[in-house]
């Protein structure tokens, strides 16, 4: 079946919808507007607030099919925002933008800024959306990416400084600086006030106390 967001508009039809997700992260945004919204006993039914997933932030999206929705749906968005509201080359989203982290971080937050702003019942989200959200994703974007990925994917540039940081060897290095910061606070750091009882002793002479 053809997507409809990937096509050319017809001669009559000058704009592309914007697409919609389907029905299981339509759903994730119904339980979210309930846990933000709805009364105490309908937030008692959704269970841990914390573990719903998030559209905009997909490692938090965790049922299988829910996540292929949503890769589904930042496909189609992609498709519609390079046709929508890319002119220059620059400003397109790369055919490789999966094998991109950063860019699936911020096209999830892009689309689902963009899907609130079109549901809204006055046109302020959506000018916030083209003056702010996209301009400033489009020039990171550029910025990140530069020449890279123009004809054809490469590789991470900062694969091999990546795997260094990682490594045991230099994660092991970290954690004993770590360990001598800690060890560094505790041997000159104030001592913690006591929350205990503290014994005294009043002279009664005098009335001084003595600890």
């Amino acid at each position: 079946m053809t997507d409809p967001s990937r096509q050319p508009p017809s001669p009559s039809q000058l704009v592309l919808d914007f697409p919609d997700p389907g029905q299981r992260i339509e759903h994730a945004y119904r339980e979210l507007h309930l846990a933000q919204h709805g009364t105490a006993e309908q937030k008692a039914v959704l269970g841990s607030l914390e573990a719903l997933p998030r559209p905009w932030d997909p490692a938090s999206v965790k049922e299988p099919r829910q996540r292929r929705e949503l890769w589904a749906w930042l496909e189609a968005f992609v498709s519609w925002l390079n046709h929508e509201h890319s002119w220059d080359v620059g400003a397109v989203i790369p055919l490789c933008w999966p094998l991109h982290p950063h860019l699936v971080h911020e096209i999830a937050v892009l689309a689902d800024q963009r899907r609130r702003a079109g549901k809204a019942l006055t046109s302020d989200a959506l000018e916030e959306w083209h003056r702010y959200a996209l301009p400033a994703f489009v020039d990171r974007m550029k910025l990140r990416l530069k020449s890279h990925c123009e004809e054809r994917h490469q590789e991470w540039p900062g694969r091999a400084r990546h795997t260094r940081h990682v490594s045991d060897e230099q994660r092991h290095r970290r954690e004993r600086l770590y360990l001598q910061d800690e060890a560094t606070r505790r041997s000159t750091g104030p001592e913690p006030p006591s929350t205990g009882p503290r014994l005294q002793l009043v002279d009664r002479e005098t009335g001084e106390v003595h600890d």
